[in-house]
């Protein structure tokens, strides 16, 4: 088997760029699928918009069901 460093010094730097390149895919690719799950604040924003709305749809239309 022959060894790294019978080889060119232009195909020693392609193997390690290669190497180097995958490896720094692989923490971003492994970082963003962690991360970007659900984002929690987002979704805790979306629920206090959505109660927001429902209580502004009440205080304009006071015949609403529960509004006496």
């Amino acid at each position: 088997m022959p060894r790294f460093g019978a080889l060119a010094p232009k195909t020693k730097n392609l193997v390690v760029a290669g190497g180097l390149t995958g490896f720094v895919f692989g923490v971003y690719y492994y970082t963003m699928r962690a991360v970007g799950g659900t984002d929690e604040l987002q979704v805790a924003i979306d629920k206090f918009e959505e109660l927001k709305n429902k209580d502004d749809v009440a205080a304009v239309n006071p015949s609403a069901p529960g509004s006496s």
